[in-house]
């Protein structure tokens, strides 16, 4: 008779997180790619190619997926520093929603930049 295996975390977010930080580094790197790119496609980057850059609607996406994944590639390894080294349940949970609340007040102000009309 076999007995099933166990599992060596209840929570199961090993594969997952590392796939999601895998992802999200992609984004990032292929953002920075984008901007090196226009850099020396135009000689460097001045206040006139910026403002262009950032009237361009597609532009201001790029930019907001980018933050999003940041946000989350953010949210993994903060969220994992926590619970690997703060043993007081009440502490990790405080500091993980701060992380949190963080992490979505710069995405709130991301939106306010991009499309606040200013």
């Amino acid at each position: 008779m076999t007995r099933p295996l166990r599992q060596a975390s209840g929570a199961h977010y090993g594969w997952k997180d590392w796939l999601v930080q895998r992802i999200t580094a992609i984004v990032m790197a292929a953002f920075t790619t984008l901007v090196l790119g226009v850099a020396l496609w135009n000689g460097g980057i001045d206040h006139a190619l910026w403002m262009a850059l950032f009237a361009n609607a597609a532009w201001k996406v790029a930019v907001f997926v980018t933050m999003l994944a940041l946000a989350w590639h953010a949210w993994v390894g903060v969220r994992d520093i926590w619970m690997d080294y703060v043993k007081p349940v009440g502490l990790r949970l405080a500091l993980e929603v701060l992380t949190l609340l963080a992490l979505v007040a710069y995405i709130g102000w991301t939106i306010d930049i991009l499309w606040g009309g200013r």
